[in-house]
């Protein structure tokens, strides 16, 4: 390894260590010539990624750039950084193991919404909003009635499959709420 001091290619490696959740390791050397230390890493070179744009154009997978869009997408919402990041990784590492090399958008842009429903409403919707290239208040309700249905449909099923002991009075009670303001579309 080249010392970036004295341009030296003799160092020996005095630690190493996994560092970045496992995906590289960290190595503090030094330089046998002229005795500064300095570290480096060392990661997996991963196959590119092509993204394929809604316009046709292809560029490769930058995660930075995902992450900034969710960054954006969730500000002031209380998701930590930390868990952005996380959920990039995990969306990175997916389409790494994938055999396919090219991704649309729009599968991203699923993956990404997967997630953010999970995370938070608002996060869901700035995102959508963003990626689903809202025009107007009209695909803002559609897209909101298309969550609450999931978010209704998950709450129903939760109540349904736990046997009437197990239920307790604040779920009962919160069912029914739904249903009585109105909120139950099944009607």
């Amino acid at each position: 390894m080249q010392c970036p001091y004295c341009q030296h290619t003799n160092s020996r490696v005095l630690e190493s260590r996994s560092s970045e959740g496992g995906q590289s390791i960290r190595r503090r050397r030094e330089c046998l010539n002229c005795k500064h230390r300095f570290t480096t890493y060392e990661r997996i070179e991963f196959v590119p990624i092509t993204v394929i744009k809604h316009d046709g154009k292809k560029e490769s997978f930058d995660a930075s750039k995902l992450l900034r869009g969710m960054v954006r997408a969730c500000e002031k919402t209380g998701i930590a950084h930390q868990r952005l990041e996380t959920i990039v990784d995990d969306i990175e590492a997916y389409l790494q193991q994938r055999p396919q090399r090219e991704v649309t958008t729009h599968e991203i842009g699923q993956l990404v919404l997967k997630y953010l429903r999970e995370e938070n409403e608002v996060a869901y919707i700035r995102f959508a909003s963003v990626y689903g290239r809202f025009k107007g208040i009209k695909d803002f309700v559609e897209t909101l009635e298309q969550l609450q249905e999931k978010t209704i449909a998950s709450s129903v099923s939760q109540w349904s499959e736990s046997s009437s002991s197990d239920r307790d009075k604040s779920q009962t009670s919160a069912y029914l709420s739904l249903t009585h303001n109105g909120l139950d579309n099944s009607r």
